[in-house]
């Protein structure tokens, strides 16, 4: 789980090309929510509120580009993330689209994560 938080945080922070798998994106949120909790713990205790505002904040642009990939898996645009600001309807549409399955072979923002590597290529190596 921690791997696919790193991926995310220390190898694409604000990569908003590509795909992201459901692994990725998932994991990516559980991880986050769980330090987010941790953080809002120890700054409730210490008086320090404003830690889990920092990390907050440093995690805003790579939640938005992880859940522009995501998108991009199931062939999306990431413009569909405003979709969220409409009050029920515009969420649960949302959280549905992103635990679908993504496209299978490329598509137009990329590879298929799941299979980077086509055969044919090595074929005679």
């Amino acid at each position: 789980m921690i791997n696919w938080y790193l991926k995310v945080v220390r190898d694409n922070y604000v990569n908003f090309s590509g795909r992201a798998r459901r692994s990725e994106y998932w994991y990516f949120v559980l991880c986050n929510f769980l330090i987010s909790i941790v953080l809002g713990i120890i700054g409730y205790v210490l008086g320090l509120s404003f830690i889990s505002n920092i990390y907050g904040l440093a995690l805003l642009l790579p939640s938005l580009a992880v859940s522009v990939r995501r998108l991009h898996d199931v062939n999306k645009s990431g413009w569909f993330l405003l979709i969220s600001l409409i009050p029920l309807i515009g969420t649960i549409w949302l959280i549905v689209v992103l635990a679908t399955e993504g496209n299978r072979g490329s598509n137009q923002y990329g590879e298929d994560p799941k299979n980077p590597y086509n055969e044919l290529n090595e074929i005679g190596v």
